[in-house]
């Protein structure tokens, strides 16, 4: 498949996938959709072990491309439920189940859909001069894509129902004062702070990662006793591996391990 409106590059175990409509924000048409789909199999089936999501230009993402979503010209409204069904709610679904590190890079504004699309990631790095905003009740809609989901577990009840009930804009520093993302940096270091990370991703040990991701995922829904039994069961297969082996093994003979993921 050829991409008009990504860029995607695999390689060293790294996935990059970039949003590429600069000039309109980054924001989502269903051909968007269908690459992003496209990039993830890849992601999946072609070795990487960690995936970069970001975007081109001035923003990271402004959410769905409203162009899309006009009445049909006998005066049917569009069917948005039918939309987050098809499109994101599957987006959201997939990242989370990724068996990897997802990093998201937000090099500017991050608005309605592409901020919770950010939430979706499992560490979010910001330029000090992105935002986030939660701009659905700005057009009588609910914060989707994960948003109503996200929110409260990040930043509390108080907090996501101030942000989907006022819109307002919040900054990369605010937003990792609150705990929505993982770190505010300066916009000369983002480039070189994303690589370091998926530089590190890219030598981890993946299997133990993910298995970290998913506990951390069921936690939320499980309570004490249900959680500890996960933890048992992943720690006993997670020992069986061969980057358990091999991380006991260096640390033994004092050095480096050299994990392969598995």
């Amino acid at each position: 498949m050829s991409y008009q409106d990504i860029l995607f590059d695999l390689s060293g175990g790294v996935a990059r996938l970039t949003l590429n409509r600069p000039d309109k924000l980054n924001s989502f048409t269903a051909r968007m959709h269908g690459e992003v789909a496209d990039a993830l199999g890849r992601v999946e089936a072609e070795g990487a072990r960690v995936l970069v999501l970001t975007g081109a230009g001035r923003g990271f993402c402004a959410g769905q491309d409203l162009s899309e979503r006009q009445p049909a010209p006998d005066g049917t409204p569009p069917d948005l439920g039918e939309t987050v069904d098809k499109f994101y709610a599957p987006l959201v679904r997939r990242l989370n189940a990724l068996p990897m590190p997802v990093v998201v890079g937000v090099n500017g504004v991050a608005a309605g859909a592409g901020a919770n699309l950010a939430f979706a990631g499992d560490l979010v790095i910001a330029k000090a001069s992105a935002s986030f905003i939660q701009s659905f009740c700005k057009l009588g809609l609910i914060p989707d894509t994960g948003g109503t989901y996200a929110l409260p577990r990040l930043v509390g009840r108080a907090r996501a129902m101030g942000l989907a009930l006022l819109g307002d804009k919040i900054s990369a520093s605010q937003a990792e004062a609150w705990g929505m993302i993982w770190r505010c940096v300066a916009d000369e270091e983002f480039d070189a702070e994303l690589e370091r990370l998926a530089r590190h991703f890219a030598q981890a040990p993946t299997k133990g990662l993910a298995y970290a991701k998913r506990a951390l995922q069921a936690s939320l829904g499980n309570d004490l006793d249900t959680q500890l039994d996960l933890e048992r069961d992943l720690m006993r297969e997670l020992g069986r591996s061969a980057d358990y082996a091999e991380g006991v093994a260096a640390f033994l003979g004092k050095r480096e391990p050299q994990f392969k993921g598995k």
